[in-house]
């Protein structure tokens, strides 16, 4: 497991990186963002064996795509009624979204498709949930392995994001618990969910 903790503080450096107050305004977020998927894929490979347990077929896609969509409309009614709840929601929301005006639409949903989508579900449920599960059993693994993903955004000070980590983690690492050979179909979700969100529909 060792390589596993080391795999996750990578992570987690990365993620501060990215999102920190003190490091985000000096850092290029998507270049840097591209370099962790890469970095991170790299060495789940190299630990790991999700490629083992990954396939694509048109059960995934479908799976994929209409799970993406069934997210989105949870964190457009999560939006609507954190706005009710926490006068600070909205801004922070738009801190997030702010993230996206230094770069081109058309690279941003490329990159958030082909490459930082996928990464991030082959790391942290093909790699990381999965270890955690060898080692705890699933419902524990599962649970570990949500909590690190909400926690690696903490850095960022942005409460929303860090809620939205674990919605999300929350909602794939379920799928992934009990359906582990569809981890195709949640790294379609991923990328598909990413793209909407920040791109195609925004909320």
């Amino acid at each position: 497991m060792k390589k596993v903790y080391n795999a996750i503080l990578v992570a987690l450096v990365f993620w501060t990186v990215m999102f920190s107050p003190l490091t985000a305004p000096h850092v290029n977020l998507w270049v840097v963002m591209t370099i962790a998927a890469v970095t991170l894929t790299v060495m789940s490979t190299c630990f790991g064996d999700w490629y083992r347990r990954i396939h694509i077929s048109t059960t995934d896609v479908v799976i994929g795509i209409t799970s993406a969509a069934a997210l989105w409309a949870a964190f457009w009614i999560g939006d609507k009624l954190s706005q009710l709840i926490f006068n600070f929601a909205r801004t922070e929301v738009n801190a997030i979204y702010s993230f996206k005006e230094s770069i081109s639409p058309w690279l941003l949903s490329l990159l958030l498709l082909i490459i930082i989508g996928p990464a991030e579900e082959i790391f942290w449920r093909g790699f990381v949930q999965q270890k955690m599960t060898e080692k705890w059993g699933g419902n524990i693994g599962f649970v570990i392995a949500t909590t690190i993903y909400a926690l690696v955004h903490a850095g960022s000070c942005n409460f929303m994001l860090v809620m939205a980590a674990l919605v999300a983690g929350g909602f794939w690492g379920i799928i992934y618990r009990f359906y582990p050979s569809r981890l195709g179909a949640l790294v379609i979700s991923h990328a598909v969910w990413d793209a909407a969100v920040f791109v195609w529909f925004p909320i």
